[in-house]
Formats: C-alpha cells, structure tokens, sequence
C-alpha cells in the first residue's frame, strides 16, 4: 500500500503543474489590468510603472509563473490587490465554513443514499424502489441555485422555521449553526445523494447475484447478516469511487450555495475575488481547490484498497 501511495503522489505531480499553468494562463488572459484596479483610473504613468514592477508585470510571463509556482510551493500566494493583505491569511480564515458545508453535504448524502440505495435493491419494484428513482432524477435535474432559492422561500420566508441566510461558526453558538447549515448542507446534498443512490442500488444489485451471497443463503444466515456481513462491502467499493468523482461538483456546489446563503467560505471569497479582479487570489483558490479534488480522489482510492484485499495486494505485485 506504502508503494501504491507513492506511485499516485508521484503521478499527481505532472496533474498539479498542469492545472497551475492553466490557472496561471487563464487569469493572465482575462479583461482587466491589476495594476489600474489598485491605484484607479487617475494615476500617472510614473505611478503605474511603479506598481507594475512591484507587482512583477514588467517581466515575461514564463518567469512570472516561475516566480509564482515557487513561492505557492512554499504556501506564500502573495498579496491580495482587494486590501494588500497576505492571501493566504485569508484564504485560512474561509476554510472552516467551506470545510464543514462540504462535510456536512456528504454526510447527508451518505447517511440518505446506501441506506436507501439497499432496500430499492433488495426490493426491485416496490414503492421505495419508485419513489427512490424519482427522488434520484429530480436531485440531479434540479440545480443548486434554483433549490436553494426555494428552500430560503419556503423554510425561512414562508414558514419562518429556519433563518434565510448568514454564518455563526459552531464554537460560539453551536444551535445558531445547526440553524444556518441545514438548508445550504441539505441542498448541496441533493445532487450527491441522487447519484451515490442510484450506483449503491446498482451495486448492490450485482453483488447478491454472486455466489459467495447464494453461499451465504444456503448456510443459514439472516438475510440482515447476509447484506450487512458478506454483501455491502463490496457493493461500497464503487461508491467510494463515485464519491471521489464527485467532489468536482461538490467543490462546484459550494461556490454557489456559499454566494446564495451567504456564507463567509471559499466559494464566497473566489466569487468576491473575479468580481474584483483580484487575480491572485483567484489564482491561489483555483490551485487548491484542484488539489483539494486530487487528494479527494487519492482517499478514495486508498479507501478503495482498504475495503477490497485485490486492490493492495495487486498494488504490491506491481511493485
């Protein structure tokens, strides 16, 4: 497994320098002059090269992304052209609120779709079954935008059950933030649980037509014991992969809903960052955020290892 690991991290790093030149070549492309959104449309020209040197505009791009890589590996992403503060000071003060919307999103998603998932496939056809796919369709059809928007209608306007929008971290006011994360974590939820449902339905599908399953059976065993001892490991192995797979639209799902109920996370500070043109840090939020779904994915696999044998012991006959 020690192998197997090193041979991912080693295979992540050409992930991780091409998706740092895309971000580095995308934003220096995008409308807007950093140098002009600090100082304002009336500045001298004297004053204009100054920043622009200061910012290191004057110099080729290629050794201006060097510059920049090096100082990203070291975890300095410079300063913020919004308020010239050290990015990574206040990306570290958004990471908590999108670190527990995400959370939370998945545990729902998870607590909702393998227990649900199993009954649609030990009973093909019933109601559960029907009312499960129609669950699942409409998780995926419907986007975050538009469900949290009705959740806000009709939970805290309407009914006045939940307040519409804000963030109180859980340290200072634990109920507070219960009350603030249901709807934006159970909208994030939505779209995950639909796809996890509708694969663990599956899975569990294949694995009870296997024979170790009829081998179960045919010794006697409950058939709580026989889902739960011989059959949901393995329908769990593509789960955790899907999981994986999808913490691209989670990380997705998290701008939007942090703009939409107003929470102070990452999504809400990279959405604040474009509207400013605060290109670097824009450029630092990209990069971690694919590196965030690249570590995501690189759990997923070794979880993957941990739940199937074949996974490490095929990891260690390749090594």
């Amino acid at each position: 497994m020690g192998t197997y690991l090193l041979r991912r991290l080693v295979v992540m790093v050409p992930v991780i320098v091409i998706v740092s030149l895309l971000t580095f070549g995308l934003i220096m492309v995008l409308p807007g002059d950093p140098a002009m959104m600090m100082l304002g449309d009336q500045v001298s020209p004297t004053a204009y090269q100054a920043i622009g040197e200061q910012l290191g505009l004057d110099r080729p791009l290629p050794i201006q992304y060097l510059d920049w890589a090096t100082h990203a590996l070291r975890g300095d992403f410079g300063l913020s052209l919004r308020d010239r503060l050290p990015i990574g000071l206040a990306i570290s003060s958004h990471v908590a609120p999108t670190v527990e919307l995400a959370a939370l999103g998945i545990l729902i998603a998870l607590i909702v779709a393998v227990p649900v998932g199993i009954i649609s496939a030990l009973k093909p056809g019933s109601f559960i079954d029907v009312l499960a796919t129609v669950l699942a369709l409409s998780g995926v059809a419907v986007p975050h935008f538009f469900l949290g928007i009705l959740l806000i209608e009709l939970f805290a306007a309407s009914l006045r059950l939940l307040p519409p929008s804000g963030y109180i971290p859980p340290t200072e006011d634990l109920g507070a933030n219960v009350r603030l994360m249901v709807m934006p974590a159970v909208t994030l939820s939505t779209g995950i649980t639909a796809v996890l449902m509708r694969h663990m339905r599956s899975s569990v599908l294949e694995v009870m037509h296997q024979e170790y399953v009829a081998t179960a059976r045919a010794k006697g065993l409950a058939p709580h014991a026989v889902v739960i001892g011989h059959a949901l490991r393995n329908a769990l192995l593509p789960v955790v992969t899907i999981l994986g797979l999808e913490m691209g639209s989670v990380i997705g799902g998290v701008v939007v809903l942090e703009t939409i109920f107003s929470i102070p996370g990452m999504g809400r500070l990279i959405v604040d960052s474009i509207l400013f043109r605060d290109y670097p840090t824009v450029q630092a939020l990209v990069l971690l955020l694919a590196v965030t779904v690249l570590v995501a994915n690189l759990l997923a696999d070794l979880t993957y290892g941990v739940l199937d044998p074949r996974v490490r012991h095929g990891a260690r006959a390749l090594a």
